[in-house]
């Protein structure tokens, strides 16, 4: 009797185990179809993140790419080598250059037929190859995501260096690219398919519960504001606003158009978890620095000085993770990169501002978009300066002028321009020249008394 008891225990057991294995495999599906950079790492974490939560079995991405940026290939990579669930690449066309390393990643590299795999070396935006220390480090990667998955480390290597020779694959000193067919043959590839139903039918998963990922609007936008050049655009907005808003006190336009670019740089890296609340801190207090250089503190010194630096490393940590300064989180260079997006987006800005910037301010469309502050009689300001000969005339800054501003003379306000470049806010001046509706005046020097 007790044998029949343990005989019939382990056929539960085994049965049970035959049940979920045939019918219980969940796989969880997602898609790139586009240059592998931050919108293509942005939808992989997500779909992984989902994939775990749902405790898929199989991650299963379709892959279409001619490559990308090297940093965010080998987030995906690494994210693809640690996974804990069983990794599919399925290759539905072509897995170039970043592509390819991707793919030695899975576990499983399925190709649809007609699709190509290799083609890996390192080159910048206009397509020239990068020097030997790039191809170097690409080799290695290359090398070490094959061994981690038990492929042939020296084809993998092939990708990237036309000197390895493949006999039978590839001519000496051409790079390696292989088919569909030839993947399969050398060991690269599990096998040639026309569809993910044949993928789970090589895998024996007979019944998989598939989950397909959706890519929603929000994740459209995100991938898309997270993309360097744009965000080099944002802090363009983020500056020259700023600027303009320092430089003409009560603009409006100029502020919201900085608050804008702000939100839409930050928001999208706090979501992705780059951005933190300390970082952004970090930009806030370099903008009240500046604020304060301007409108408090005469000249330019250290305050000045540390709002720009609190900027620019508020603007570029955002970019980069890290743990409060610990950049190990980081790929070698990011940081790097992310200075020269700041610097580059914050100089070109500032250049822009200097040869458009008053042309700009003065149009009438840009006019139509300002709410200029109301001005009062009752507060001594006037429509024009009256046609009255001011010249010599003395009168007291009503505000900084920097060099322009406004002063007081018998009890009317006028716009003014400084000479000497500063003057401080109760200081007397003397009116040198009239042109148009606007005084040119300088400190007031009192004669000096005769004895």
């Amino acid at each position: 009797m007790s044998k029949f008891i343990k005989l019939t225990s382990l056929l539960v057991i085994f049965f049970t185990i035959v049940s979920v294995h045939s019918y219980a495999q969940r796989v969880y599906e997602f898609s790139v179809k586009d240059e592998i950079g931050p919108g293509a790492w942005y939808v992989t974490k997500n779909a992984y993140a989902k994939a775990k939560a749902s405790d898929a079995q199989y991650l299963l991405l379709e892959l279409n790419t001619f490559g990308g940026a090297v940093n965010f290939a080998d987030s995906i990579r690494s994210l693809l080598l640690n996974s804990d669930m069983k990794t599919i690449v399925y290759i539905n066309n072509n897995a170039a250059s970043a592509g390819a390393l991707i793919s030695l990643a899975a576990d499983h590299i399925f190709m649809h037929s007609g699709s190509s795999l290799g083609a890996a070396t390192v080159v910048d935006g206009s397509g020239e190859v990068l020097p030997e220390k790039y191809q170097s480090y690409m080799r290695g990667l290359m090398r070490a995501t094959a061994e981690a998955k038990g492929r042939n480390a020296r084809m993998a290597e092939a990708f990237v260096d036309p000197s390895i020779s493949v006999p039978n694959l590839k001519e000496d000193g051409k790079l390696l690219t292989l088919t569909a067919s030839e993947s399969v043959k050398a060991g690269l590839a599990d096998a040639e398919v026309k569809s993910t139903a044949q993928i789970y039918e090589k895998l024996s998963i007979s019944k998989p519960e598939i989950t397909v990922h959706q890519t929603t609007m929000v994740d459209r936008i995100v991938g898309f504001l997270i993309n360097p050049l744009v965000s080099g655009f944002l802090i363009m907005g983020i500056i020259g606003g700023i600027y303009m808003e320092l430089q003409t006190p009560g603009l409006g336009f100029a502020g919201v158009l900085a608050l804008i670019c702000g939100g839409l740089f930050f928001a999208p890296l706090y979501l992705q978890g780059l951005a933190d609340h300390w970082e952004i801190l970090i930009f806030v207090i370099g903008v009240i620095l500046m604020a304060l250089e301007v409108f408090v503190i005469p000249g330019f010194g250290v305050a000045g000085i540390l709002g720009i630096i609190c900027m620019l490393c508020g603007l570029a940590f955002s970019m980069v993770a890290n743990d409060f300064l610990d950049f190990q989180l980081s790929k070698p260079g990011l940081l790097m990169d992310a200075f020269l997006v700041v610097v580059g987006a914050m100089v070109l800005s500032i250049i822009l501002i200097v040869i458009f910037g008053k042309n700009v301010l003065r149009s009438p469309a840009f006019r139509r978009l300002v709410l200029a502050d109301e001005q009062l009689a009752e507060g001594g300001y006037t429509s024009s300066v009256p046609k009255l000969n001011l010249i010599n005339q003395v009168g007291v800054a009503t505000t900084v002028l920097r060099p322009s501003g406004k002063i007081e003379i018998e009890g009317n306000w006028y716009e003014a321009v400084a000479m000497d470049g500063f003057i401080d806010l109760g200081e007397k001046v003397c009116v040198i020249k009239h042109e148009n509706y606007t005084l040119f005046v300088r400190k007031y020097i009192a004669p000096a008394a005769i004895s």
